[in-house]
């Protein structure tokens, strides 16, 4: 491919901006796409500004891809030129291991390769991602986006989507379950349309009265502000499950005793310490579990997709200037969109 234009970051005060990269010619298993779209996860923010002290500058984001064919690989079978095709937060693992073979790359042993921030695993190249003109990426790590799915409103099914989709899906949330949901931004409205989808009672919990009938609009059954006490305490012990999509520290306690026997508190959004500590006595006395998740494998996010094509379902965006880009970033801080930006990369 050469040389093509890209929005990038080259330290953690520069903002991102224009920044041309090169692609690789395809590999035999490659698929060359051209990009049409791509989301904007507040990851990317987070690796911008090397917020997790591990960004590999210079750093271009993007792993919420959505484009179109140009190109394959003489060993490709599975798409063809002119293909709607996406690209989500993985572009490799090491294909062989015990979760590699189970279809959960996300857990690669040998560590998967991310979308962008990455390295090859052929020649220890950084990995860019979707800010750019085209990306090159294996044939296995493509995704097919159905025929009645929206492409723009797409993009966020890919990471937005797989996160909230695929501990509902593990933990077999069904028809009838109590599922509460905690958080009404990106991942948390998506996880509120993906448990009604499955036939769930769903409560929204949420730190603003101002968003009650938000959460209502999205499909919420119930809402409870969890500011306030009263509030809690009606629903301790009701539901079987909750999707904690909140990536700040926050007490989760409350939530916990929110749970029935044997109810699971799964975690997709937090990575640092739990604060305050986990009160032991809530697991042990009534053997809930909590855990978390990370993403969904290759299988599972097409899954996802055909899900959302079934379904009805789709992301709520903000279309997106890419010359904007660091505006939107401040907006996303402040919590200042609904719910999703994605970047139309005609603006590019």
């Amino acid at each position: 491919m050469g040389s093509i234009k890209a929005f990038g970051a080259q330290s953690a005060e520069s903002g991102v901006h224009p920044l041309p990269i090169e692609r690789r010619a395809p590999r035999p298993d490659d698929v060359a796409i051209k990009i049409d779209y791509c989301g904007v996860c507040h990851t990317d923010i987070h690796f911008a500004e090397n917020d997790w002290g591990r960004t590999l500058y210079p750093v271009v984001p993007g792993h919420e891809i959505i484009g179109r064919v140009t190109a394959v690989g003489e060993k490709v079978k599975k798409f063809k030129v002119g293909d709607v095709v996406g690209v989500g937060c993985l572009v490799d693992a090491c294909r062989h291991c015990a979760a590699c073979e189970d279809g959960l790359e996300q857990y690669c042993l040998e560590g998967s390769t991310a979308t962008y921030n990455g390295r090859d695993r052929h020649d220890q190249s950084i990995t860019f991602g979707g800010y750019s003109e085209a990306v090159v990426v294996s044939e296995r790590f493509v995704l097919r986006i159905p025929d009645a799915l929206d492409p723009a409103t797409s993009a966020p099914i890919l990471c937005a989507g797989i996160t909230t989709y695929s501990p509902l899906r593990h933990y077999g949330v069904k028809a009838g379950d109590q599922v509460g949901v905690v958080g009404m931004g990106g991942l948390g409205h998506m996880g509120v349309k993906f448990a009604k989808a499955l036939g769930a009672e769903v409560t929204l919990f949420t730190r603003s009265e101002s968003k009650v009938g938000e959460a209502k609009k999205q499909g919420a059954d119930r809402v409870v502000v969890s500011t306030d006490k009263e509030q809690m305490k009606a629903i301790a012990g009701q539901l079987d499950f909750i999707l904690d999509t909140v990536p700040v520290q926050h007490d989760l306690n409350p939530y916990l005793n929110a749970l029935r026997y044997d109810g699971k508190h799964i975690l997709v959004g937090l990575l640092e310490p739990v604060e305050p500590p986990v009160q032991a006595g809530a697991l042990v006395g009534k053997r809930r579990v909590l855990g978390g998740s990370l993403i969904g494998g290759l299988p599972e996010t097409q899954e996802v997709l055909d899900f959302c094509a079934e379904h009805g379902i789709s992301c709520d965006v903000e279309m997106l200037d890419i010359n904007h880009i660091n505006e939107a970033y401040e907006r996303m801080k402040k919590g200042d969109v609904k719910y999703r930006f994605v970047i139309d990369m005609k603006t590019l």
